[in-house]
């Protein structure tokens, strides 16, 4: 047995201590680990004092037809919006955005904070809806097809994905946008990587700093693809449960 506790031709383990070291160990990590939780506190102070910009009256297309951007909103007035990626003709969408929002199944926690999470995409309405059908999505969709919302908001055609914020004001039915982010800054409202961060070994993507020999794979290659998502949720998979 190795000082890391592995054994020749085994997959790498972490050293093996008396409880007294690991404790030492793990209080060290949590001071950093606190310091980070502060520091993101600040930074959703620093987010809660962005000014915003006032938003066209854009008009989308949900399941029933046209809406107002206003109407999104419905009765609450802060709206999360994923902009969710989407490639004219294909049969799956980007991996990443089918992913990200399969993992929102319960949404109803975010109404007690005054507030709605949707997705919009640049698929005309029944493709859309007909995707989300096939992956099992839970969101409510819509589409900017025949606006320049997506455009507007860093989602063009063919382009990215995107969070967006928006605020809208009662009294006079304006909607503000109120913060951004795209990239690695959509893992923030995700439950899935916080959850793999804690493990031992991590992602296991090739650009995390790792122990040597840990296990490590191309970036994505361990993301579940589109039809696995429709495969686990999707109308297949509801079929074969009746």
């Amino acid at each position: 047995m190795s000082a890391t506790g592995t054994s020749a031709h085994a997959t790498p383990l972490p050293p093996v201590v008396d409880a007294a070291t690991w404790e030492k160990e793990l209080a060290a990590l949590r001071v950093r680990e606190k310091a980070a939780t502060r520091e993101l506190d600040a930074i959703a102070a620093q987010r809660r004092r962005l000014p915003m910009v006032r938003m066209p009256d854009y008009v989308l297309e949900g399941e029933e037809g046209p809406v107002r951007l206003a109407e999104i909103f419905g009765e609450h007035p802060q709206l999360i919006v994923y902009n969710h990626m989407w490639h004219t003709g294909a049969e799956w969408q980007c991996g990443g955005c089918t992913g990200f929002t399969s993992q929102f199944t319960r949404l109803a926690g975010l109404e007690k904070f005054d507030a709605r999470f949707v997705i919009v995409t640049q698929g005309p309405i029944d493709e859309a809806l007909a995707y989300r059908r096939k992956v099992g999505n839970r969101m409510t969709w819509y589409s900017t097809a025949n606006s320049g919302f997506g455009s507007d908001v860093g989602a063009p055609p063919d382009g990215g994905f995107a969070v967006n914020v928006f605020l809208r004001d009662p009294a006079t039915d304006t909607v503000y946008r109120t913060w951004h982010t795209d990239g690695r800054g959509t893992e923030q409202l995700s439950h899935l990587f916080p959850l793999v961060d804690v493990l031992p070994y991590g992602r296991q993507e090739e650009w995390q700093d790792s122990p040597d020999g840990w296990p490590q794979s191309p970036t994505y290659s361990r993301w579940a693809s589109s039809q696995e998502i429709a495969a686990a949720y999707g109308e297949s998979a509801e079929a074969a449960a009746d």
